[in-house]
């Protein structure tokens, strides 16, 4: 498995409740670009439309020894799931509070995926107590290799 992009805002920003792998529908010299790893799911949000699930904001910048056949950066780009996963997942958006975020985008086996979560949006002073309960372990871990030189 090769990591091409990460999402690590999401972590910050959402609760992941859980995880599926989907494959990407790439067009032309796409694939080339993302294996350079140009690829940026920071902004990027999925939806699920007439059955279909769509990523927005996924950058893919355009290869560089490409020519005219590169596409939009910016385009919206499909996702392959299985129908009863992607009702599923609609049963669950219609639920409030629950949106779909890009995780990780890479290749597996020679194939394009993406790994989306089913995720909670996260009130302020959650993120607060997660930052300090980092900086907890932080702490503690510094005082323990202190301790132990």
């Amino acid at each position: 498995m090769k990591l091409v992009a990460n999402n690590k805002k999401a972590y910050h920003d959402y609760f992941i409740d859980e995880k599926y792998e989907t494959g990407v529908v790439l067009h032309g010299t796409e694939v080339k670009s993302m294996r350079l790893g140009k690829c940026s799911v920071k902004e990027a949000f999925i939806r699920i439309e007439n059955g279909e699930v769509i990523v927005y904001g996924m950058h893919i910048s355009p290869y560089e020894k490409g020519n005219i056949f590169n596409k939009d950066p910016m385009r919206p780009k499909k996702l392959l799931m299985h129908k009863s996963e992607i009702m599923k997942l609609s049963g669950k958006l219609a639920e409030k509070g629950y949106t779909l975020v890009p995780l990780q985008v890479y290749f597996k086996d020679g194939l394009a995926k993406v790994e989306i979560g089913l995720a909670k949006g996260k009130k302020l002073y959650d993120k607060r107590q997660d930052i300090a309960k980092k900086d907890q372990i932080r702490e503690a871990q510094k005082e323990f290799k202190i301790r132990n030189m």
